[in-house]
């Protein structure tokens, strides 16, 4: 059996907002909550509250939520069994737009479905220099469980740099972030195990979750931020195995976790005693905040006797993705443990990767700015050529990170990314970034590519979201630039 979560009435009151407007308010009432459930702010299959208690809430007569809930349930977004109550739904429908594609395909012109940087300025140079050390270690076995022992004190002192203190000891080196991951989810859960995940989330994330045979339980990422009041309401309620967070730059919305969220966060995952893997991967693209007043990573926000935190750390967002090494910050006690569990998934990581990665850290600042300089600039520019050139998609400029998140009036997102990967361009549609077919009216686009490139495929956007609302989506002719 699914996880059991409800919504209390007084937080739909908060969520929905205001019913004035034109039309019945029973309509108002019943589109308000299916754009929460389209928008994954209330995710599928949570418990409504009943037809009496959100009257009382809204203050409005039971006649009109009960036409309200009538409406959802004749639209497809809520199931009501008797002596059951209402749990929120998708409507099924077919999909025969959606691309069969893989993300990079050398077939398409322009990739906006990853979220992927090219090398960082310098990169050969650290490769070279790695080269040079590597006969040090050919003399040896070359498996390093534990990891390579001047890249650990390496990513050691960057913790203690941000504020929580960290010994080499404490870091797992490991063959990608997801990897890392991987080994966390292996080590904390087994199958039919619940799984605390934001909703939206990385989907890659989601896709090892189902493949260890565990259940993730979303919790809303809105346009403010962490819904923080359910997120608490769903760890009471579903008493996860673990959770998974992005408080740094989140993947796909770009939202920056502050302190106060990180405690309180950080106070209910301790209190449920569920381990917490914190992904970081993000956290180095930081581009109107600077490093000295960024939160500290969330595990200095855990207390020492509460559940473990985990960090997970990688190069691909910051370096380049093509190097893959990722690593994890735990607990002391926790590392044996990990140790005898990753005996069971892999035996190294490659040695040459890891010295590169210690040679990029020695010059982390030096070719971090240039990075981050790069992006801000394209992730501005990409800013005025979606307002310009999309005018009715909204989205909040994300503090780092390297994507937008973009809702469109209308839930197009499959159809649009279909139509788009018809015509040489790779779009990763909203549904992707949450378990069942929420965000229908999201798509995430990285601000990755030269600004010329950016503009190319805005335009290709704009062609093909144009075919996919006037419904001419078989007939419209080929994009030319």
């Amino acid at each position: 059996m699914a996880a059991e979560r409800h919504v209390s009435s007084y937080r739909l009151v908060d969520l929905v907002g205001t019913l004035r407007g034109p039309g019945p308010t029973y309509l108002r009432l019943a589109q308000a909550v299916e754009h929460l459930v389209l928008d994954g702010r209330v995710p599928p299959h949570t418990r409504m509250p009943s037809e009496r208690s959100l009257a009382s809430a809204l203050r409005l007569s039971r006649t009109t939520v009960a036409s309200a809930y009538a409406e959802l349930r004749e639209r497809g977004y809520l199931d009501s069994r008797r002596g059951s109550g209402s749990r929120t739904t998708l409507p099924t429908r077919r999909l025969d737009d959606e691309p069969t594609f893989l993300p990079g395909m050398d077939t398409k012109e322009l990739d906006l479905a990853c979220a992927t940087v090219p090398a960082v300025g310098g990169f050969a140079r650290a490769v070279a220099a790695a080269t040079a050390d590597l006969p040090r270690y050919t003399s040896q076995h070359g498996y390093l469980p534990h990891g390579l022992p001047e890249l650990r004190q390496a990513l050691a002192q960057r913790y203690t740099e941000r504020g929580l203190a960290t010994t080499p000891e404490q870091i797992i080196v490991t063959s990608g972030a997801l990897a890392a991951w991987d080994l966390a989810l292996h080590h904390c859960t087994g199958p039919g195990d619940r799984v605390l995940c934001e909703h939206p989330t990385y989907p890659n994330a989601l896709r090892s979750i189902e493949l260890a045979g565990a259940r993730p339980v979303p919790s809303a990422v809105g346009p403010a931020g962490w819904d923080v009041a359910m997120l608490e309401a769903t760890v009471r309620q579903a008493n996860p195995r673990l959770a998974y967070l992005i408080p740094d730059f989140q993947n796909p919305t770009g939202h920056l976790m502050d302190d106060e969220t990180r405690q309180r966060l950080a106070r209910a995952l301790a209190s449920s005693g569920t381990p917490t893997v914190v992904d970081e991967t993000m956290v180095d693209l930081s581009l109107d905040v600077a490093e000295h007043d960024m939160p500290k990573p969330f595990a200095a926000y855990a207390r020492s006797t509460g559940a473990p935190v985990l960090l997970l750390g990688s190069a691909g967002k910051s370096y380049w993705g093509g190097l893959s090494i990722g690593w994890l910050r735990v607990p002391q006690s926790l590392v044996d443990p990990l140790l005898a569990t990753r005996a069971g998934l892999s035996t190294s990581t490659p040695v040459l990767d890891q010295l590169v990665l210690a040679h990029l850290l020695a010059d982390r600042d030096e070719l971090l700015a240039p990075r981050r300089a790069d992006l801000h600039d394209q992730r501005d520019h990409l800013v005025a050529a979606v307002g310009s050139r999309l005018p009715d998609w909204t989205f909040q400029v994300p503090p780092g990170g390297l994507t937008l998140w973009c809702a469109m009036p209308e839930p197009v997102a499959t159809p649009l990314a279909g139509v788009a990967a018809r015509h040489d361009l790779l779009l990763a549609p909203g549904p992707r970034f949450g378990p069942g077919a929420s965000f229908e009216r999201f798509v995430r686009l990285p601000y990755t590519l030269p600004n010329e490139q950016i503009d190319d495929a805005v335009d290709r956007i704009a062609w093909a979201y144009t075919a996919v609302r006037t419904g001419s989506t078989q007939t419209a002719e080929p994009f030319v630039a």
